[in-house]
């Protein structure tokens, strides 16, 4: 997938990947490594909604 800055001179654009951040690009190379794999942890008896409301607001 490729993402052009329309029009760089008016809307300056920025790319960030893992943390490494690029000034001023016109096009964007983006593409996925499907050969990374990544274990998920997963609790069936929480729900996201209630991580969050548990992190941010301690209930």
């Amino acid at each position: 997938m490729s993402i052009e800055v329309l029009e760089p001179d008016k809307r300056p654009a920025a790319a960030v990947a893992d943390h490494d951040e690029v000034r001023s690009v016109r096009t964007v190379e983006v593409s996925m490594d499907r050969d990374i794999a990544i274990p998920m942890l997963f609790d069936p008896g929480h729900s996201l909604d209630e991580r969050i409301l548990r992190e941010q607001f301690g209930y």
